[in-house]
């Protein structure tokens, strides 16, 4: 496999990072995929001299380790990295990382969380199964070859499902990242080191919450880190104030958006690229990030009564501020049918992008006829057998764009009034579903290996029930049009509210207006 010359070039400069030597060792088959592997070990090699590339005819076939030098600093202190694959496409930026920081590169991570990891005692033995098209994958690759840089207890090796197809099968995974721990499935989906190292060192989060509880009071908090919340801490900032922001998970459901096409000014991106952006230009301001922590209730003062408004977290930590922007955003639709919790990642999924190349040649159902549905069946089209989308509605209601690229397309059946009632499966994974048709009332059967819901959003309020917050029949937050909600000095933004028309752009704006009506509450007391 020949590297192309732009990402060739950007290698060559990365490589000239390397501080300490490294070796490439190589396990390898007479498959073809060996031999990709092999040119392209080969052609790393003769960028640098302080890379050399040895065989091992011993470990897993084919695949090749990342390993410290003979001459190397820390040559004593080993180094367990693998890649059962070739790790190109969204794992590429994985390889580079692993070279650079085995090669002694400063590893970006906080001191206290580096100490931590490098404390663990015991021995674990990570797997994290991956596709190279999933844009989660990377982050949980990453993190677990970082952790296994640090300590010599934890070994990780990356595998391509696709690769590995046998080994995907007997183990029954049905959706990427999976992750495996000394034999056993430790999680799935994406996690970075802030989510693994908690579960493996269980004080971690009673720490975290000590940390975040002793924080001072703020003059702005906002709960959530998607595009409104992004917008309305930079905002905040901007305007001097004391700003927080508290997030489930920084991005939001953008990190799950590949194709971004209607953001202006941006001809198209991919969601995990804009997240980026976004973190970035929020680092450049004065603001405290407390990402991977969930709100559990707010607490605002009694009418009539002064005080700091309270965001209880998950974690058992509180923080407290003068104004709070809630900013959590949606999440997808799930049918609450029987069978979608049962095979939830194995063979029900939510995220085609991700999931989609696990089904390579075989049968798959799309549930949902909007925008995001008909995407997903034809982005499935590519490489599955055959997509059949069901439809609730009589109509698609799909932009007329995307419904003409979807029926031009031989391997797609389109079934409308057709009430998804069960998800079937044996041996522990999906085989089937059963649909009523909504004119006859009769009940159809399709056989499948996997099914990809894509029927829209919810809002993430759950943990506002409690609150004196005014939700509407739909659970999304009421707000006027400064995005006031019904308690004084509490504002919302973005998808979680009554605000029409669920996009980017428009919960970038909501954000902002939100911050400046926040602002203008404070200057006003």
């Amino acid at each position: 496999m020949a590297l192309d010359s732009n990402i060739k070039t950007q290698l060559q400069n990365y490589l000239q990072l390397l501080k300490e030597p490294i070796e490439l060792v190589a396990s390898l088959d007479e498959s073809a995929g060996a031999q990709e592997m092999l040119a392209l070990l080969e052609e790393i090699t003769s960028m640098s001299d302080k890379i050399t590339l040895s065989r091992d005819e011993h470990a897993r076939k084919p695949s090749f380790a990342v390993k410290r030098g003979a001459n190397h600093k820390d040559a004593a202190q080993s180094v367990d990295i693998r890649f059962a694959g070739i790790p190109m496409g969204h794992e590429f930026t994985s390889l580079v990382l692993a070279i650079l920081q085995v090669g002694g590169h400063t590893l970006k991570l906080e001191a206290e969380k580096i100490a931590a990891i490098a404390a663990l005692e015991g021995d674990f033995s990570f797997e994290t199964f991956i596709s190279l098209s999933c844009h989660n994958c990377p982050e949980v690759v990453q993190a677990l070859n970082l952790m296994a840089v640090i300590n010599p207890n934890i070994k990780h090796v990356m595998i391509d499902g696709a690769l590995y197809q046998d080994e995907v099968n007997t183990r029954q995974i049905m959706a990427v990242p999976t992750i495996f721990l000394n034999g056993e499935e430790f999680g799935a989906g994406r996690m970075g080191v802030d989510e693994i190292l908690p579960k493996l060192d269980k004080g971690a989060q009673a720490r975290e919450a000590k940390k975040i509880s002793a924080q001072a009071p703020y003059e702005v908090l906002i709960v959530g880190g998607g595009p409104a919340g992004a917008s309305a801490a930079i905002y905040a900032a901007r305007k001097g104030i004391r700003t927080g922001i508290v997030a489930d998970r920084f991005g939001g459901q953008v990190m799950d958006t590949m194709a971004i096409e209607n953001f202006i000014s941006i001809k198209e991106t991919e969601g995990p690229k804009l997240v980026a952006a976004l973190e970035e230009h929020v680092k450049t301001y004065d603001i405290d990030v407390m990402n991977l922590q969930r709100a559990q209730s707010l607490l605002a003062p009694k009418a009539g009564e002064t005080g700091l408004i309270e965001v209880q977290l998950e974690g058992g930590a509180t923080l407290r501020s003068k104004a709070v922007i809630i900013a959590t955003g949606a999440r997808w639709k799930t049918l609450n049918i029987p069978g979608e919790l049962e095979y939830r990642g194995k063979g029900v999924a939510y995220c085609p992008h991700c999931d989609g190349p696990l089904f390579k040649g075989k049968h798959v159902a799309v549930i949902g006829g909007g925008n995001s549905g008909v995407e997903a069946a034809i982005d499935l089209a590519g490489f599955v057998s055959h997509v059949t989308l069901l439809q609730y509605n009589e109509t698609l209601t799909a932009d007329a764009i995307l419904q003409k690229k979807l029926f031009s397309l031989s391997n797609v059946t389109v079934i409308t009034n057709a009430q998804t009632t069960e998800i079937t499966g044996e041996a522990q994974k999906v085989n089937g579903l059963i649909y009523r048709d909504r004119k006859s009332n009769a009940l159809q059967g399709v056989a499948l290996a996997g099914v990809f819901v894509q029927i829209g959003l919810l809002p993430n309020t759950d943990w506002l029930k409690s609150s004196a917050i005014v939700l509407s029949q739909f659970g999304e937050i009421e707000v006027n049009a400064h995005g006031q909600t019904s308690l004084a000095g509490v504002f919302a933004a973005g998808d979680v509210t009554t605000v029409p028309y669920k996009q980017i752009i428009i919960a970038m704006g909501e954000g902002a207006k939100a911050s400046l009506a926040a602002f203008d509450y404070l200057i006003r007391q």
